[in-house]
């Protein structure tokens, strides 16, 4: 069901700080911000050879994410990405089999324009997941 790791995402207080960090002391290429209103993030993407990483931060008090700096105020990883080949389908299965899908089970249009899913982190080790379309 799941393929690549697509991107490790962490939830920044200051975006433009972290971003100036990948970017100038580890030299890494950095994409523009992007707002993501459907999400509730400002995001940028760090891109590395063989995955990326997303640097988010809240668009908004109302933002999910704002919630989680609320309880980690420097910020931490917020969630695992992984492709996968068809995430209604992918949410059909994990939804039969017990596994909560947030959003109910619906899929949204994440930072990449493509249908995205989140698994809640109580099913998955404590961990956030998100399954994106390959």
């Amino acid at each position: 069901m799941i393929g690549n790791l697509n991107h490790v995402a962490i939830a920044v207080p200051d975006l433009d700080a972290a971003t100036a960090k990948y970017r100038d002391q580890l030299g890494a290429k950095v994409s523009a911000p992007q707002d993501e209103p459907d999400h509730g993030v400002r995001v940028v993407f760090v891109e590395l050879p063989n995955t990326k990483i997303e640097l988010l931060t809240p668009l908004g008090e109302n933002s999910p994410i704002q919630a989680f700096l609320d309880k980690n105020p420097d910020g931490g990883i917020h969630h695992m990405c992984f492709e996968t080949d068809d995430v209604d389908n992918a949410s059909a299965k994990l939804t039969e089999d017990g596994i909560r899908v947030l959003g109910g089970g619906a899929s949204k249009i994440g930072a990449h324009g493509k249908p995205v899913i989140f698994l809640h982190p109580k099913d998955f080790c404590a961990t956030l997941i998100e399954l994106e379309n390959a």
